[in-house]
C-alpha cells in the first residue's frame, strides 16, 4: 500500500503541462506572443505586429489595426495594472491559426472600473484566436471573445 501511495505521489508531482519545445511551432509562437502581451513587453510585441495586423475584440465590437494603434490601446488598457496573466485551459491549432481557451487574470487599480481606491482582482474567461504569417512569423490577426458578463459580476461583488 505504501508503495502504491509513493508511486501516486511521484506521478502527480510532475507537471501536467507540455514542454514548450514539444508544441507545434505555431503554438510556440503563440506562447511567445502571449508572454510578451501579459508581460507588457511592447518592444517584443512590436516585432509581432505589422501595419496590417488586426486586433479585434469581437465581444466588445472593437478593432485596432496596425502595430502603432494596437500598442497604443494596450498601453492604455495596461496602465497601472499590477498583475496580468493568462491561465491556459486548452490550446490547439490548425495550420497558422492558434486557438487559446482560458482565463485572463487581472489585478490592478479599481479606478478604470468605477471602483476608486480599491484593488480589483478579476479572472475573465475567454477565447483568443491568433493567426500568424508562417513566413514572417508576424501576427496577422488576434480575435478575442471575452465573457464580459462574468467580469461585470465579479466587479459587482468587489
Amino acid at each position: 500500500m505504501r508503495i502504491i501511495l509513493l508511486l501516486c505521489c511521484l506521478v502527480f508531482s510532475f507537471s501536467a503541462h507540455a514542454n514548450i519545445g514539444d508544441m507545434p511551432k505555431e503554438q510556440q509562437l503563440a506562447m511567445k506572443y502571449m508572454e510578451a502581451l501579459t508581460d507588457h513587453d511592447y518592444s517584443a510585441l512590436r516585432r509581432f505586429y505589422s501595419r496590417e495586423t488586426v486586433f479585434y475584440d469581437k465581444t466588445a465590437n472593437t478593432t485596432y489595426t496596425g502595430g502603432r494603434q494596437i500598442i497604443g490601446f494596450l498601453q492604455r488598457a495596461h496602465e497601472g495594472v499590477l498583475e496580468y496573466r493568462l491561465n491556459i485551459e486548452h490550446m490547439f491549432n490548425t495550420g497558422s491559426l492558434v486557438v487559446i481557451i482560458g482565463s485572463y487574470r487581472l489585478r490592478g487599480p479599481g479606478d478604470q472600473y468605477g471602483k476608486p481606491g480599491k484593488v480589483i482582482d478579476l479572472a475573465v474567461p475567454g477565447v483568443t484566436t491568433l493567426k500568424f504569417d508562417n513566413n514572417t512569423q508576424r501576427l496577422v490577426e488576434q480575435m478575442d471573445l471575452m465573457d464580459y458578463q462574468t467580469m461585470s459580476d465579479q466587479l459587482e461583488s468587489q
